[in-house]
């Protein structure tokens, strides 16, 4: 599979992504329209993200900077071969993140 590089595919696919993931959570909010199916709904969903999150952004750029993760498969075989020792505890502290790379586009005033 190749990579998306037109800006306007990427904002689309995640637009798509939105779109797709409301329609989903609204339709089974309709089959079941209860308050607890829509609050285990929202803290499902909720909890996925903050895991994703924790997959791509916080192990990358606080646990093991010299690991790049290609996608959630990525991370799982990462995950069973065994993690790098933390080394925060080794160091006193969490490593300060990497410095963000130059945006494209308009220049930030």
């Amino acid at each position: 599979m190749i990579d998306i590089t037109s800006h306007r595919l990427i904002k689309l696919k995640g637009f798509l992504f939105l779109l797709v993931g409301l329609l989903a959570s609204a339709l089974v909010v309709v089959e079941h329209p209860t308050l607890e199916v829509a609050v285990l709904m929202a803290i499902a969903i909720w909890c996925f993200c903050r895991f994703y999150y924790f997959a791509f952004y916080v192990i990358e750029h606080y646990v093991d900077s010299n690991y790049r993760f290609s996608g959630l498969w990525s991370f799982a075989r990462y995950w069973m071969r065994g993690r790098k020792k933390d080394r925060w505890s080794e160091k006193g502290g969490p490593p300060s993140p990497r410095p963000s790379p130059p945006r494209r586009g308009r220049p930030e005033l």
